[in-house]
């Protein structure tokens, strides 16, 4: 025990502002890793995701590229707008099957704080993360500027609007928007179409 609280106190003096908990749970050496992991991936979603230069290719080919580069699960077809954001710290957690749409200025959360054992003087700084996958089905489309917390799962077909905030899972074949995101309408099925010749 008295190894974790000397890391832990390290950490906090060179500026690593996590939970105890957080810290209780892996080592000094692998916090550095996890840094480094973390700043290379920045690097490559800040300065590849939005290159002028490629623009003709970035949402079909190099995004989805860079996104499975730095741990995602992408499928084939999938569209990623400019400016959108992923947890990359928590990239591995985000699968995003064929098909899939996230529209310009999207951010995909895996982590945020757990205030299930939060009460009036706690201080919020220690509080541990909660973090859970985000699961896109095929063919589904997150609107531009829309938030997706974590443990969410957007079924196949599913339509969010532009600037939702999704908090829980949406149904496959609807279409949800707001802030939180709420189911507003079901996607009709096909009626068989008789072609006169």
């Amino acid at each position: 025990m008295e190894k974790l609280s000397v890391t832990y106190r390290l950490l906090r003096k060179i500026g690593l502002n996590y939970s105890e908990t957080e810290y209780g749970k892996v080592s000094f050496w692998g916090v550095l890793k996890r840094v480094c992991k973390t700043y290379k991936d920045g690097f490559l979603l800040k300065f590849g995701m939005n290159s002028w230069l490629l623009s003709p290719l970035l949402p079909r080919k190099i995004r989805p590229a860079i996104l499975r580069s730095v741990g995602c699960k992408v499928g084939k077809g999938v569209f990623i707008g400019d400016n959108v954001k992923i947890d990359a710290g928590h990239a591995d957690l985000i699968v995003l099957d064929d098909h899939v749409h996230v529209a310009g200025g999207c951010r995909l959360l895996c982590h945020q704080r757990n205030l299930s054992h939060y009460y009036v003087g706690d201080d919020y700084s220690k509080l541990g993360y909660r973090l859970a996958p985000i699961y896109l089905k095929k063919g589904c489309l997150v609107g531009m500027e829309s938030f997706v917390l974590p443990g969410v799962t957007i079924g196949e077909g599913a339509i969010v609007g532009a600037g939702s905030l999704v908090t829980k899972d949406i149904p496959a074949w609807t279409i949800a928007t707001g802030r939180p995101a709420k189911v507003i309408k079901q996607i009709p099925i096909r009626e068989n179409e008789s072609v006169n010749l």
